[in-house]
């Protein structure tokens, strides 16, 4: 447990400091979504790049963890549909309780693999990505499609937003170096090193800048399922389908936490497109987030997903 919390405590520190920075107005309201945009465009892809072409995985590992992470979030998505009728909620509403439950927020998961696992966990976790982002998206587009108040964006679109995704292309490319054998120059090397650190400190800021205190005050029912099911039953189920799977070690943890991880900030982005609950939707990200302070190291201890 103190482990966990020790390889926390920088990751929401900084998400804090981020909070208190957009509070106070600094370095002003533009700075934000500047930030976030070339965190996601260029750093966090330079850092999973990396990350991927100079790990060592046994694809009998990744393999298995990939399939676990997927399966956790299909039954997920599909007790979410199968309870529709009895949570109560309008059509765009449950898109925001939708996606809550399974969209994580990558930027907390990079960081607390790099805590706690090292380079190796941030090699896994890009797996993790590559399973989890393209299925994620799949889901809610297609469920905001049928039930938000926007219009369907068309198929056309929605694949190119997909492929085109940089996180998606940034491990599409790790990978193929990894799988090919090639060796990264020692400064393109280093140099995305850097560029990675950078998406560390800007990301994990950027997510405190997105949270909004005031939307806790909205619809305390929803909330309360959308973090109970975000932070504690898709962790527990991809814990279930991991040991069925025969996952251990550092995969079986990597792939816990990034189940249980809180609700990635894009979902307000897409809910606000697609005519999704976007009050819900900022809500769950400000409570999943805040309360995954408590849920990921207990996670982690009570699975015995902390260690090596």
């Amino acid at each position: 447990m103190a482990t966990a919390f020790g390889a926390l405590t920088p990751v929401f520190a900084l998400v804090a400091l981020g909070f208190i920075l957009r509070k106070i107005g600094f370095p002003g309201p533009g700075f934000w979504p500047v930030a976030e945009k070339l965190t996601y465009f260029v750093l966090f892809p330079a850092l999973l790049i990396e990350s991927l072409a100079n790990a060592r995985i046994d694809p009998a590992v990744a393999g298995p963890m990939a399939a676990a992470l997927a399966g956790g979030v299909l039954v997920m998505a599909t007790l979410a549909l199968g309870l529709r009728p009895l949570i109560g909620l309008t059509g765009p509403g449950f898109t925001s309780l939708f996606q809550g439950t399974i969209r994580p927020n990558t930027y907390v998961g990079i960081a607390v693999a790099l805590g706690i696992w090292g380079a190796s966990g941030v090699a896994l976790c890009a797996i993790a990505i590559a399973a989890v982002v393209p299925l994620v998206n799949l889901l809610c587009v297609a469920v905001l499609a049928r039930l938000g108040a926007g219009r369907a964006p068309g198929v056309v679109p929605f694949v190119k937003a997909v492929i085109g995704n940089p996180l998606i292309l940034a491990c599409a490319a790790g990978g193929l170096a990894n799988a090919v054998g090639l060796t990264l120059p020692v400064m393109v090397s280093e140099t995305l090193a850097m560029m990675g650190k950078g998406a560390l400190l800007l990301g994990l800021m950027a997510v405190g800048a997105a949270l909004e205190l005031d939307r806790l005050k909205g619809d305390v029912t929803a909330l309360g399922l959308i973090t109970a099911a975000k932070l504690a039953v898709i962790p527990g189920l991809t814990a279930a389908g991991a040991i069925l799977l025969g996952v251990e070690g550092q995969a079986f943890g990597v792939a816990v936490m990034y189940a249980g991880l809180p609700v990635s900030a894009s979902s307000y982005v897409l809910a606000s497109q697609m005519g999704g609950d976007k009050a819900l939707m900022a809500g769950a990200v400000t409570a999943t987030t805040l309360l995954a302070v408590l849920s990921l190291p207990v996670i982690l201890w009570a699975l015995g997903a902390g260690g090596g």
